[in-house]
C-alpha cells in the first residue's frame, strides 16, 4: 500500500460537505499523526505535499505540542488539522490564543475530543463546551470536527453517546470514527446516525499499515472493541487482514468504497509512514 495509492484522483469527485461518499466515487484520505519530535520532517519527507493530516493531542504533550506541530506543518503545505483535547486546555484564555495561532496559519478546522487526562486542567471537561467557544471566540471562522465510536465508548453507553452528538452537531463539521476494524460495523454505524437524525458527514478510521503485535498493543490501549479480534483470525479473511505479519486496510478501504455511506477515511498511522509505502 502506497501513499499516493490512498489518494484520491485529482479528477474524482469528491462528496459535498454534509453528503456521504457513493459507490464508484474515490473516498478522499487524511492521515493522523502523533506529534513527537522530528516527525513534520518524517512527514515532508514521506507525505505528497498538499495532504490533509491531523495532529493528535496527547495529555503527556498539551495542547502547546500539538498546535506548534499543526503550525510547522501548515508552513510545509500541508492541509492539518489540530486535535483539542478539552481536559487539556488550561483556560478560555489559552483556547483563544490557539484558534488566533491556528488562524494565523491558515488553519481552518479543529477536531474537538474530550480528551483522555483524568481530570480537566481547566474549564472543559468535554467536547460541548469546548465546541461553543471554539464558535465564539473564531466567530465562526473555524470548524471543527467530532468523534463516534462504532463499538460503543468506553466509558459511556450507547444512547449517551448519541445524545451528545445530536446535542453539539449544530457546532461541528463532521465526526470521524473510532478505530474500527470492521467495514459493515462502520457502514451500520454511519446508517444508524442518520436515521436517528445525526447528519454530519462521517469519516471511517482505519489503521495503516503497522505490524500486528504493535497494532493489538495500540488498539487495546485506545479501546478498540470485538471488531479486534478479527487481527487474530485464520482463514481466507485473516489473510487479507495480514500480510507479512501487518495489518492491510486495503480489503476494509474497498468494502467502504462500495459502501456508500461514508465521507471518507481518516488513516490512523500511528507515526508508521515508512509502513505506508510498503
Amino acid at each position: 500500500m502506497t501513499i499516493q495509492s490512498l489518494m484520491p484522483s485529482a479528477a474524482a469527485p469528491i462528496p459535498a460537505e454534509g453528503q456521504a461518499g457513493n459507490a464508484g466515487t474515490v473516498l478522499p484520505v487524511r492521515m493522523q499523526i502523533n506529534p513527537t519530535e522530528g516527525i513534520a520532517a518524517r512527514v515532508q519527507a514521506a507525505v505528497p505535499a498538499g495532504t490533509q493530516l491531523t495532529v493528535t493531542c496527547l495529555p503527556r504533550q498539551g495542547v502547546g505540542t500539538t498546535i506548534r506541530t499543526a503550525i510547522e506543518l501548515a508552513y510545509l503545505g500541508f492541509e492539518v488539522v489540530p486535535h483539542l483535547a478539552a481536559r487539556s486546555i488550561e483556560s478560555r484564555e489559552q483556547l483563544a490564543g490557539v484558534v488566533r495561532n491556528c488562524h494565523d496559519a491558515g488553519i481552518a478546522e479543529v477536531f474537538a475530543v474530550g480528551g483522555d487526562a483524568g481530570e480537566p486542567a481547566g474549564p472543559y471537561d468535554s467536547s460541548l463546551p469546548l465546541l461553543e467557544d471554539v464558535a465564539e471566540v473564531s466567530g465562526g471562522r473555524i470548524r471543527a470536527g467530532v468523534a463516534g465510536y462504532p463499538e460503543r465508548h468506553p466509558g459511556h453507553g450507547e444512547l449517551h453517546m448519541l445524545d451528545a452528538l445530536l446535542e453539539k452537531q449544530h457546532l461541528a463539521s463532521s465526526m470521524v470514527t473510532q478505530l474500527c476494524f470492521s467495514a459493515p460495523r462502520i457502514q451500520w454505524y454511519a446508517e444508524t446516525l442518520r436515521r436517528e437524525g445525526v447528519t454530519l458527514p462521517v469519516w471511517a478510521g482505519v489503521a495503516g499499515s503497522v505490524p500486528r503485535a504493535q497494532l493489538i498493543l495500540l488498539a487495546t490501549k485506545i479501546g478498540v472493541g470485538p471488531s479486534l479480534k478479527l487481527l487474530n483470525r485464520r482463514g481466507p479473511l485473516g489473510r487479507r487482514l495480514l500480510r507479512g505479519g501487518h495489518y492491510s486496510s486495503q480489503s476494509i478501504l474497498a468494502q467502504l468504497q462500495d459502501g456508500g455511506a461514508v465521507k471518507g477515511i481518516h488513516l490512523y498511522t500511528f507515526n508508521n509512514l515508512h509502513g505506508l509505502n510498503s
